[in-house]
């Protein structure tokens, strides 16, 4: 019997779902996942937890252990305490509720949401020794040309936000079924339909403690950091995901 085009996308985000759930590296298909980047179980509105930081913050070579816990306590944790309010709200409007105030509150549902997303992938993709590996490496010289093209075109987007605020994020993009790089001045500039798999917050609250105005500095030191285990796990899975669905 054929899947309907519903059933399809509901196959598919199904298997989106359950590619935020384990840790980094390859998943066996027979292993339970195990969650990582978000809960394993539905969120009540307000109900959303701090996920802690999945590395050592001491280890990081070339960010320190004071910017990596300020980052994770004060912006990321922030934005979780945030969140939890804004759906507080949310609950208690009605059909007399002035449009400006559900305007408002849904904008800041949005950019609370995806700050946390954006934040606990960019966390989850540091702690490794910055080389390259796995599958995803593979797929990344075939889209840009070569891998050393790919990190100067990732390393261009992020210099570009440099003394400002936004995100530099290496997507699948399910529309196209291809890697792609996008920039993203803030929280609600995001690709309607993809798997960030590679993220680097370029916010200035990501490395001004530790390099004032250099974010090219900083971004060297991202680079040592990335933890490519945990990009190729997502990309491996994110690829099935996007293959259930067709």
């Amino acid at each position: 019997m054929s899947m309907t085009r519903r059933e399809a996308l509901g196959t598919m985000a199904a298997g989106m779902a359950a590619s935020l759930l384990v840790p980094g590296g390859v998943v066996n298909a027979q292993e339970s996942p195990k969650p990582i980047e978000t809960p394993a179980k539905k969120v009540e509105p307000g109900k959303h937890e701090i996920v802690a930081l999945p590395f050592d913050p001491a280890k990081l070579a070339g960010i320190s252990e004071k910017m990596i816990r300020s980052h994770h306590e004060k912006n990321y944790t922030g934005a979780v305490k945030n969140l939890n309010k804004v759906e507080e709200q949310i609950a208690a409007t009605g059909k007399d509720t002035p449009g400006f105030l559900v305007s408002g509150l849904r904008e800041r549902e949005l950019t609370f949401t995806n700050s946390i997303i954006l934040h606990e992938h960019y966390f989850a993709n540091l702690g490794g020794d910055g080389k390259p590996a796995g599958s995803v490496k593979d797929a990344i010289a075939t889209a840009f040309g070569s891998y050393d093209r790919f990190e100067e075109q990732c390393r261009t987007v992020g210099a570009s936000l440099g003394g400002g605020s936004g995100w530099t994020i290496l997507n699948l993009n399910y529309h196209t079924g291809d890697l792609r790089l996008y920039w993203s001045g803030g929280h609600t500039h995001a690709l309607a339909f993809g798997r960030p798999l590679l993220v680097m917050d370029m916010f200035e609250h990501a490395y001004q403690m530790d390099y004032g105005a250099a974010a090219t500095s900083y971004i060297d030191a991202f680079f040592k950091n990335l933890n490519w285990e945990e990009v190729d796990r997502r990309y491996q899975r994110a690829v099935k995901a996007m293959n259930a669905g067709k």
